[in-house]
């Protein structure tokens, strides 16, 4: 397992990345957006397996509870995304702007469970760090 400092080092790397697919709409640089989303295809895939392979070195019950929110998480994208597909090949404007604002939506929300996650994952990494602290602390008294 990485060392959390490396851990938030590569999730500040990938803040980053997010933050040039951004620049890239608002320069309207669609050739640059679709390279970066096939990048992106690639790289959840990745982060998927690395995920299930540290869910599966994870205690039973820690594994399950994982696993589940796993597949809700993929199975919302996946969901999104084949709508997404559907839609795509209609010509009509209306319904392109409709399709371009539930989009837009659906961006917001992503971004609001991301940083929802963010504040989770830096409470945990306060607790185990505050949990490792008294675990020293107790080896030391026994000592």
């Amino acid at each position: 397992m990485k060392a959390l400092s490396e851990q938030l080092s590569e999730l500040a790397e990938r803040s980053r990345k997010v933050e040039d697919v951004v620049t890239a709409a608002r320069e309207d640089n669609r050739a640059r957006l679709e390279t970066k989303q096939r990048e992106l295809q690639k790289s959840v895939a990745e982060g998927k397996a690395k995920a299930d392979q540290q869910i599966t070195a994870a205690r039973e019950t820690e594994r399950k509870r994982w696993h589940a929110l796993h597949t809700s998480v993929d199975q919302w994208f996946a969901e999104l995304r084949a709508d997404e597909k559907k839609r795509r090949a209609e010509r009509d404007v209306h319904k392109a702007q409709h399709r371009a604002d539930m989009l837009e939506e659906d961006a917001v929300n992503t971004i609001n469970l991301a940083l929802y996650v963010l504040d989770q994952a830096e409470y945990a990494v306060i607790d185990a760090v505050i949990a490792r602290a008294d675990a020293d602390d107790l080896a030391q008294h026994k000592s």
